[in-house]
């Protein structure tokens, strides 16, 4: 995928372009960057500003350095972490998420439902209760919620009136229900009892919801998925390029492509700033990340800082003997990649977290 990103960036400028051919070329390699982001079309940046739900950072902080480079790989189940603000903006505890921007190849790993519970109500008289049951439903049928096929049960269990925070439910059956069969969303319940079931009332428990409160707090569902994007081998040949590669001008010339072949083969800074690009407007986080590329020459013999794989010793040996025509030396390429994550609004405000092998080249050797 990094060989991909070089390529589109270091697209050359040619000697006399058209300001038509200038737009035509940018617009063609901003397509096919678009691509090697699992994206069709740039989403719309949201109409008003919109602050990220503060899981969704943290996980970005937990999972990423701020340039975005992975630096705890195994954090993530999948690629993919979606979030979902209830759309019922109601005081009761019924809550309805929509899920279309869920793409059809995406594998539905783990869902979360995450509510907050608020500080208890201070309720009369000399009893108090120190937990409750919570329990959350799959509603089945909306209007017959009171005969046993009107909800399915998905989690429950005892929660703490002494303290307020985040509860976070387990409810993966039902959102997979959902993503094959979108009709049948009909949304999640939630019920506050006693310990042995007794009904309470008025609840001495509640959770946050959509109206009414602060959007840190709004009820959310968080999807962890894995989309099928895994890394691609890694390239066969560098690209070179300047330390500041821009879409629209690349100054390249043969002077100094002469001069690079000079240099022994070695790690080189290669910015993509996304403001630059136009993306700004719906990525968070970060706001670009340094890809680096690999240049230089690979010069018989080749010693171990060049990270020579044995083939390509072989093959600088057979170049610098001339024991074979049409021989050429190694090439210098990554032979170590990075991951890197994007947090950003999708088109239907939406805030995700997604994961992109292969997007850094850790190391250059000879291969």
């Amino acid at each position: 995928m990094l060989g991909t990103v070089l390529l589109l960036l270091a697209l050359a400028k040619t000697t006399c372009p058209s300001p038509d051919s200038v737009a035509s070329r940018r617009a063609e390699a901003l397509k096919k960057l678009l691509e090697v982001f699992g994206m069709e079309d740039p989403p719309a940046p949201p109409a008003h500003f919109k602050q990220p739900p503060q899981y969704m950072v943290d996980l970005f902080n937990t999972v990423a350095n701020a340039d975005g480079v992975t630096k705890n790989p195994d954090i993530l189940e999948g690629n993919t972490v979606r979030s979902f603000l209830d759309k019922t903006h109601s005081e009761e505890m019924r809550f309805l998420f929509v899920l279309s921007s869920v793409a059809k190849n995406e594998k539905i790993l783990t869902a979360e439902l995450h509510l907050f519970r608020l500080w208890p109500r201070v309720t009369d008289g000399p009893k108090r209760h120190h937990f409750c049951q919570v329990s959350v439903y799959q509603v089945l049928e909306k209007d017959k919620l009171d005969t046993p096929g009107g909800k399915k049960l998905l989690a429950a269990r005892l929660v703490s009136l002494q303290t307020s925070g985040w509860e976070v439910f387990a409810i993966t059956p039902a959102v997979r229900d959902w993503t094959e069969d979108e009709s049948s969303n009909q949304g999640l319940l939630v019920t506050v009892q006693g310990l042995g079931g007794s009904p309470l009332d008025p609840p001495p428990l509640q959770f946050a919801s959509g109206r009414g409160h602060h959007e840190s707090k709004k009820p959310m569902l968080v999807l962890f998925t894995d989309d099928g994007r895994r890394g691609a081998s890694l390239p066969t040949a560098g690209f070179p390029g300047g330390s500041r590669t821009r879409l629209a001008q690349l100054p390249w010339s043969r002077s100094t492509r002469s001069l690079d072949r000079l240099q022994p083969c070695q790690r080189h800074p290669l910015s993509v700033d996304f403001e630059e690009i136009g993306w700004s407007g719906w990525i968070i986080s970060p706001r670009g990340y340094n890809a680096f590329h690999c240049k230089g020459s690979c010069p018989f013999p080749l010693g171990e800082n060049m990270r020579p794989t044995n083939h390509a010793t072989v093959q600088s040996i057979i170049n610098a003997l001339k024991l074979s025509e049409g021989v050429s030396s190694p090439c210098c390429v990554p032979d170590k990649l990075y991951s890197i994550n994007l947090l950003y609004f999708d088109d239907d405000e939406n805030v995700v977290l997604k994961q992109y092998d292969d997007m850094v080249a850790g190391s250059c050797g000879c291969h």
